[in-house]
């Protein structure tokens, strides 16, 4: 891999501008995303706490700016390292694309996830997982009908994929082609390059979960040729990867805070539970202690002041983030030969001084956020909504267009869907044999279904289902 193809600038759909235009493809890349609905749908999105009603607790929207952010500075930091470390001859032109692809794919991450969380992901796979095999189309099961990849799709329906989706496809005000970002960028947020059926969790970091659907095999197949990636990950995904762990891994700590669900002495027992665990490994000991000596000090500053306890959390989780981006780029520069064969398969910070600091982060929010009643009951409320709203329209998609006759309620089901959604389906279909377009159907609900905010999903459940 070499950075003048990876940093590729073209887009699917080429267009010859009159215009003076003094900014990069990869800064207007910026600006179309900032524009768009689906990344405006992020402010009601659940991050952690489903339908919260705090201001102060973050959405997906506010996740995203801050992964956005700190995914720049990690590409300036990485820039910087490149040159003074591994004596490499990286130019402005070269570290602004970086940086501005890294921007970009910071607001973009998140930009597929269904309402209510990552708990929304889980209900789609169980719903299709469930109920595929119940559902009819022209005489047999639709899990019968349908190719494996596309069968695949829906059972391990992923955000990743669906972010690809949207923004190739979905948000469409010319063509097709969605906000026709550059390819460098598209490839960027593909962290996993691989297909449904090609998913293997015991395998590679790449084969984790999918990267893309069956109806954007295409478009992939493109934007990996013109990019020069082969069965592996764009050099930048790693850095977005890393933004997205620094941010949700502190963010979620302060956001319980606020919330009275963690304590500056929840922090020191864990933290002293792994310490006890690292006595043997010095590499993922440092930070951890360094991490702990610093909760010490702030706790120790902060003890007369109003609010102590969050205050200490707050300064505390602004120092772990700079720990995490110091490890971050180091693990970049050190590995870089192997991330650019594309033969690098861990995290950036798999065997840094960061691993037994992210450990601590995530066990504490394992422990003390994740898995606690709370949470639970507004999953609870989330499955109940999400599946009602797929009994609803999955069924009635089955027969649309096809020749076959819809009851009075199915009508009814498909007049709520989207008409953009509506018009993407007919536009993809046009040369699509009965089986795929019976699959795009389908993929026409979950684009309805995942596309909603929180209130967007609760309020229709409740007009559906006749409840105040």
């Amino acid at each position: 891999m070499n950075w003048s193809q990876l940093l590729n600038s073209d887009r699917v759909r080429t267009s010859v501008s009159k215009k003076q235009e003094t900014r990069s493809e990869f800064q207007k890349d910026y600006h179309r995303i900032v524009g768009s609905s689906a990344f405006r749908r992020l402010q009601d999105k659940t991050q952690v706490f489903p339908l919260e009603k705090s201001d102060f607790i973050r959405t997906r929207l506010t996740h995203s700016i801050e992964v956005s952010s700190l995914a720049k500075s990690l590409g300036q930091a990485v820039c910087k390292s490149l040159r003074d470390f591994n004596k490499l001859e990286i130019s402005n032109e070269e570290e602004n694309a970086i940086c501005d692809i890294l921007l970009s794919a910071g607001l973009l991450h998140d930009i597929g996830n269904p309402p209510f969380g990552h708990f929304g992901e889980v209900i789609l796979q169980d719903w299709f997982r469930s109920n595929l095999s119940k559902l009819s189309y022209n005489g047999k099961k639709v899990e019968e009908c349908l190719e494996p990849q596309m069968l695949a799709d829906l059972k391990n329906f992923e955000g990743n994929a669906q972010t690809l989706r949207i923004i190739s496809k979905l948000h469409s005000l010319i063509d097709q082609n969605g906000m026709n970002l550059t390819k460098g960028l598209l490839c960027t947020i593909i962290k996993y390059p691989c297909s449904s059926t090609e998913i293997k969790i015991d395998k590679s970091i790449i084969h984790k979960k999918m990267g893309y659907f069956y109806s954007e095999k295409e478009t992939f197949e493109d934007i990996v040729k013109s990019t020069g990636l082969v069965n592996c990950r764009h050099p930048l995904t790693f850095l977005l990867e890393a933004a997205d762990d620094i941010a949700y891994l502190t963010a979620d700590i302060e956001d319980a805070a606020k919330k009275g669900l963690i304590s500056i002495d929840k922090i020191h027992r864990a933290a002293n539970n792994l310490i006890e665990d690292y006595k043997r490994d010095e590499s993922e000991l440092k930070f951890l202690q360094i991490a702990v000596d610093t909760l010490k000090n702030y706790t120790d500053r902060n003890k007369e002041k109003l609010n102590a306890e969050l205050l200490t959390i707050q300064n505390w989780i602004i120092s772990v983030q700079g720990l995490l981006i110091r490890s971050a780029v180091f693990s970049f520069s050190k590995n870089y030969n192997e991330i650019m064969e594309g033969t690098f398969n861990n995290d950036l910070f798999d065997g840094t001084h960061g691993k037994g600091l992210a450990k601590l982060l995530s066990k504490v929010a394992i422990d003390e956020i994740y898995n606690i009643t709370e949470i639970y009951k507004l999953e609870l409320s989330a499955e109940k909504i999400l599946s009602n709203l797929l009994d609803v329209f999955v069924p009635a998609s089955i027969n649309y267009e096809s020749g076959y006759e819809l009851t009075g309620s199915e009508k009814r089901a498909l007049s709520l869907i989207s008409k953009s959604h509506m018009s993407v389906y007919q536009e993809c279909s046009k040369h699509a044999d009965e089986i795929e377009k019976l699959y795009l159907r389908i993929m026409m609900v979950t684009d309805f279904v995942s596309g909603m905010t929180d209130s967007y999903a609760k309020n229709l459940y409740k007009e559906l289902n006749g409840l105040d």
